[in-house]
């Protein structure tokens, strides 16, 4: 079922705002390419929805905290963002998103706190780490950020503010990973970020990878220098660039630091850090043959090797890090797979968790209190955990969705589940929408490892496919969490095959076959039992690219990341299963059209694409079997173009898509199920949109941030956009309709409605959670019908509203209209309002919503200054809802039968008490003593008879007085709260319930025609006013009556929802 949270449907009913309505019209879509160009504000209402997770969040790459308030934290994610919170971590806010999402460094300037330095890329070189475009900083605390330059530098290791001078700050830049350049080293400006000097620069192909001050003396500084290369197959830590460095001038001038201890040999990655307790003593780990730990007690004159163990030397391109604590001279943290500490200044260590440890292996970023050395942050490749002990035990934030997809698929159940792998943290799926929002809780783990693709089986929903690094591929079981690993095997014990770390494996649309890909291609029809190999090698099968257990450079690396040589990317022909496309990532593209028998490489048929480019990815076209998108990368060659072509005759020729619009490069392509010139793009820097076959693009901002986007998957039935990341996690764009029928002809029309499904009636589903602010929680669809309609211009002058009408021209709404240029989203309530509820001691909270409209078609009416414009809306029952048409509607029947009791008693109780009161009033004023005795005989009689309908006792939320209106608000609650037919029980109550009003409206209609007239003529001889009690045309006037009162805003709404919780309990 669909659901909002009762917060926002509280709001939504309180305001009168619209809701998720549906359109059953046929839509047209353009067959030819749009002319008109579309811009960012066309899409405009139209938003993603972030699903999380944050269950096992993401990889860290960098935080920082306030040292005279560490509640202050700032948290830089690999490809997730800045995220900033101001309670500890209890709740985190994404202040990064217009940006690139790729972090390296943070820096708070300790003496003015709101102002933040922010590097940008990644420094944790692995395979597929994202890039980043220089220095920003913020002086408002992240709600604005400047760009500083350093735009070429691509990942940003360190970054030091002077303790004195603000505007004096260090950068160190690493360069690029892929190739050359010389935008590296280490950079200094001194008038805050408006000019920068490289003041220690080896060559292009040495940047700095780690930068310390020593605390009393902001002159002294020590640098590593690394000299490293990644190319797609292999990997180079080391080289005669890297060296350690000290300037004790403030950077002016530099030493190498050479012998006197250290290391003779080549170096690799250096990290260097000085105790703020002990300034004389500086720490290095320094990779070289015998990578080891190096402790100077002489501010860096001479050295001594204090460790060589697993401790210090493990991954050094990966966990070079050391971190003296800032209490306790002797007591030095390392961070890599797990956290070590040392107490004798780094000559033994030893786990940092004695009683705990249940943190997430892999470690990057580290922050100990200066003022408190049992406080820690620790940022690693599953999230940010916090310490109160030193380290010996840990709590874990799970509020960051900064998970790193590679893939996702969806499956057809309802609501549809997710699925999908992530970078160190498995394999996982949750449902697309719960009852109340998807928690950390929906999110089930289904596999280990390096999750890449996971996706369910096509005919058993108790199977489900997914893989670990380097084609470790299995065929899982939901029910007892078995799992079979199927790869196949070369047929020859001396070969090999070669999986690419991210193996392609999927199902084939038509066929329904199993594919998995190597060097060749394998296909399977018995769920992976058997393998047929359907191709020869597609590869280039270079000898020379095919030497992974030398790479790493000084520390030997071979974790499969840099296996080449190897199909990435598969698409079979949804319209024919013959044609089976297969990139691979040394740059063949290869075609067959006989199921595998013969194969073309089509490579050589794409003009200005360099060679060798890695292709990853191919959509076969599902409207001609000609047809196909693909997209090559040419980052891991140093070339960051955007690559994306398209064929309409097998590869023979090719059109490039990509624009000058496309700031960089291209990981995935996906053409529409239903508009074959709606395309959508995802870049190293969030995702794009073409209307008209790829002609133009335009960056989709709704809700949406600069994230790498790896995958994307449109919902056959719901037509949701599904959207991975790597780095934010999981985004849903719903039902992309609207999106279907942006045309050169809508483009230039002033008003234009867009169509959309049918609004399907769901009754929100319900929980009681209370798990805290610390989780996240992803956003359901809107449980609202929407209005969608679009602008050409901005309306800003003379009024501008919607009305809505039923089958018989009655007036059902009337909502404000949005006026922005481009595309509009208004929110429709497809309810009656509230039902008056009378006036009582005690709040109720049962009847706070209106019954849903009946099924059927809606005209809505734009009233635009002196213009109207007309559509027509459908509202549908859920068509495979375990419902009858038949219990539907004998739901809605007794829903607003219900619904009318509840009006008519409130108006028979405002009666009653008007009589009441007035009577008690004129018996005041009468000087008649028989009329006096008349009237409190009956005010006694008619607050006997309010006392039977309503609570008269003052009373709090949970305990009070159960009279008929409490009996009949709870009855609507059910009967309103449920899709399905009402049980007999509920209907005979509903009839006695509705016995006792009539019997009491009927004793007041006696008196109002007996006794009460007689009253009246006396009182009117007096002179005194006569007793009036309110007529129904006046009630029908009055507002809500003595209901909840409605929230304002979400805090209230919050609140009242948190109330009814807790009374709902008792």
């Amino acid at each position: 079922m669909k659901h909002i949270s009762l917060p926002k449907l509280f709001i939504l009913l309180a305001i009168s705002l619209p809701l998720n309505l549906g359109i059953a019209i046929q839509i047209i879509y353009a067959q030819t390419a749009a002319t008109a160009q579309i811009d960012e504000n066309t899409f405009g209402e139209i938003e993603a929805r972030q699903i999380g997770p944050a269950a096992m969040s993401g990889r860290i790459a960098a935080l920082d905290a306030c040292n005279k308030d560490p509640r202050l934290l700032y948290v830089g994610a690999a490809g997730g963002g800045v995220w900033k919170s101001k309670n500890g971590g209890t709740t985190f806010k994404a202040v990064f998103d217009e940006h690139p999402q790729s972090i390296g460094a943070i820096a708070i300037d300790q003496q003015h706190p709101d102002t933040v330095w922010v590097g940008t890329g990644e420094p944790w070189t692995r395979n597929s780490t994202s890039v980043g475009n220089g220095v920003y900083k913020t002086t408002n605390g992240g709600e604005k950020w400047e760009p500083l330059g350093l735009q070429n530098s691509e990942r940003i290791s360190r970054i030091l503010v002077h303790p004195q001078n603000s505007d004096v700050v260090y950068v160190a830049a690493l360069g690029h990973l892929w190739g050359a350049n010389t935008e590296r080293g280490l950079f200094q400006t001194t008038d805050g970020g408006k000019t920068w000097n490289k003041i220690l620069y080896v060559d292009e192909n040495t940047g700095c990878a780690s930068v310390c001050m020593h605390p009393n003396n902001p002159n002294i500084l020590y640098a590593g220098m690394w000299d490293f290369r990644r190319q797609p197959h292999t990997f180079r830590s080391g080289g005669k660039g890297s060296g350690l460095y000290q300037s004790v001038d403030g950077g002016k001038t530099w030493k190498k630091l050479q012998g006197n201890g250290l290391p003779e040999t080549e170096l690799g990655r250096i990290a260097v850090a000085v105790s703020p307790v002990a300034p004389y003593a500086a720490y290095a780990i320094i990779e070289s043959e015998k990578t080891g730990l190096y402790r100077s007690l002489d501010e860096g004159k001479t050295w001594q090797l204090m460790n060589t163990s697993t401790a210090v030397n493990e991954r050094p391109f990966y966990f070079s890090n050391i971190t003296p604590d800032t209490q306790e001279p002797d007591r030095v943290y390392k961070p890599g797979f797990i956290l070590q500490v040392s107490n004798d200044g780094g000559r033994t260590f030893s786990g940092a968790a004695v009683e705990g440890g249940n943190y997430h292996v892999d470690l990057h970023a580290f922050w100990i209190s200066p003022a408190n050395n049992r406080l820690m942050y620790l940022g690693t490749d599953g999230g940010v955990y916090v310490s109160n002990d030193k380290g010996n035990t840990w709590s874990f934030m799970q509020n960051l969705p900064v998970s790193q997809f590679y893939h996702v698929t969806v499956d057809n159940e309802r609501p549809y589940n997710v699925y999908g792998g992530l970078q160190d943290n498995g394999s996982w799926m949750a449902p697309s929408r719960t009852a109340g929002g998807i928690t950390n809780a929906d999110w089930k783990s289904v596999g280990f490892g390096d999750g890449f693709n996971a996706f369910p089986d096509n005919d058993d929903s108790n199977i489900l496919y997914w893989q670990w690094q380097g084609g470790n591929i299995v065929r899982y079981y939901k029910k007892t969490g078995e799992f079979k690993q199927i790869r196949p095997y070369a047929e020859q014990a001396k070969d090999m095959l070669r999986f690419n770390w991210n193996t392609p494996y999927t199902f084939g649309e038509k066929s329904g076959a199993l594919y998995v890909g190597a060097q060749f291609l394998y296909r399977s029809t018995d769920k992976g039992d058997t393998w047929q190999k359907i191709s020869p090698d597609l590869t280039t099968n270079n000898p020379e690219k095919l030497k992974q257990e030398e790479s790493g450079g000084l520390t030997v690396d071979n974790s499969t990341a840099e296996n080449h040589c190897t199909i990435f990317t598969i698409s079979e022909s949804p319209l024919d299963a013959n044609i089976i496309w297969a990139g691979t990532d040394d740059g063949n593209l290869q075609v067959t059209t006989d199921g595998g028998k013969n194969w073309s490489n089509t490579t050589g048929n794409i003009t200005g694409l360099p060679a060798n480019t890695w292709c990853s990815y191919i959509e076969a076209s599902r409207f001609d079997k000609g047809t196909a998108y693909v997209v090559f990368d040419g980052h891991t060659q140093g070339d960051k173009k955007p690559y994306v072509f398209k064929t309409t005759d097998y590869g023979k020729t090719w059109t490039l898509l990509t624009t000058d619009k496309i700031p960089t490069f291209c990981r995935v392509i996906k053409e529409d199920r239903k508009n074959k010139n709606l395309l959508f793009l995802g870049t190293e820097m969030g995702l794009y949109v073409s209307v008209d076959g790829g002609s133009n693009w335009v960056r989709f901002k709704g809700n949406f941030p600069q994230v790498p986007v790896y995958d994307m998957v449109i919902h056959p039935a719901e037509d949701d956009l599904v959207v991975a990341t790597h780095g934010r996690g999981v985004f849903i764009i719903d039902d992309v309709t609207p999106l279907r029928q942006i045309t050169p002809q809508l483009l230039e029309q002033d008003v234009a409605f867009l169509e959309q499904e049918p609004y399907v009636i769901r009754t929100p589903g319900s929980v009681q959670a209370f798990s805290g602010d610390q989780e996240f929680v992803g956003r359901n669809p809107s449980s609202t019908a929407i209005i969608t309609y679009y602008l050409k211009k901005r309306h800003v002058f003379g009024d501008m509203y919607l009305q809505i009408y039923n089958d018989k021209g009655e007036k059902v709404s009337e909502l404000p209209a949005g006026k922005r240029k481009g595309i509009n989203r208004v929110k429709w309530a497809t309810r009656r309002k509230p039902p008056k509820v009378p006036a009582s001691q005690s709040l109720d909270y049962q009847a706070t919503f209106g019954p849903s409209l009946p099924p059927g078609q809606y005209t809505i009416k734009m009233v635009k200054g002196d213009q109207t414009f007309t559509t027509k809306m459908s509202i549908a029952f859920e068509e495979k809802s375990m419902h009858t048409v038949s219990d539907r509607q004998a739901q809605l029947e007794a829903t607003n039968l219900a619904y009318d009791m509840l009006e008519e008693l409130s108006f028979v109780a405002k009666q009653v008490t008007d009589v009441m009161e007035q009577s008690k009033d004129r018996a005041s004023k009468t000087k008649n003593t028989a009329l006096q005795s008349k009237l409190t005989e009956l005010a006694n009689q008619m607050d006997i008879q309010r006392k039977e309908m309503m609570a008269t006792k003052k009373t709090t939320a949970i305990s009070g007085e159960i009279r008929l209106r409490e009996k009949l608000s709870e009855l609507y609650s059910a009967i309103s709260g449920y899709d399905g037919k009402p049980t007999e029980s509920q209907l005979n109550r509903l009839y006695a319930i509705g016995q006792e009003i009539s019997r009491t409206k009927a004793m007041l209609e006696k008196l109002m025609a007996g006794d009460i007239i007689t009253i009246n003529e006396q009182l009117a001889t007096e002179g005194l006013q006569t007793i009036q009690p309110t007529t129904r045309e006046q009630f029908d006037k009055e507002e809500q009556m003595g209901g909840a009162p409605m929230p304002k805003n979400e805090a209230e709404a919050r609140n009242m929802e948190l109330l009814l919780r807790h009374t709902l309990r008792f």
